[in-house]
């Protein structure tokens, strides 16, 4: 009797094709921070203009990408480990599931210390930034 190399080879091979090269997104963990604000805020106005424009730019914005909330209607996607009571409080998640957070906005220098605390004790990895990216 002779084997036929028709459509089933091709199919397992395009199965584990896209088996192979799916793996490493599915087994990544969503990691985000979100900043959760108000309007009227001054604090979160600050934080607008000093850190805003360049967070997605920024190793820690690529890792942790932002996602904005309002304080009055948190999203029923987030398990915050706590109430959220001041703006703004920026809360890292993963998968769904609140890491640690800031509350308040303490300058530039402070919010990029403690976020990249946040992450290293949390095993967010930060890939380095080349210096034209």
């Amino acid at each position: 009797m002779k084997r036929q190399s028709g459509p089933a080879p091709l199919r397992f091979a395009t199965l584990l094709f896209l088996l192979l090269t799916a793996l490493p997104f599915a087994a990544r963990a969503e990691v985000r921070l979100v900043m959760v604000e108000e309007a009227g805020c001054i604090w979160c106005a600050k934080w607008d203009r000093e850190i805003g424009p360049i967070y997605g730019k920024t190793a820690e914005g690529v890792a942790a990408p932002l996602r904005r909330v309002e304080i009055g209607a948190p999203p029923d996607d987030i398990a915050f480990a706590r109430s959220l009571t001041f703006t703004p409080t920026f809360v890292l998640v993963r998968d769904g599931a609140e890491l640690a957070r800031i509350e308040g906005y303490p300058g530039a220098d402070f919010f990029w210390g403690l976020l990249g605390q946040m992450m290293t004790e949390h095993d967010v990895k930060v890939e380095p930034r080349g210096a034209g990216g």
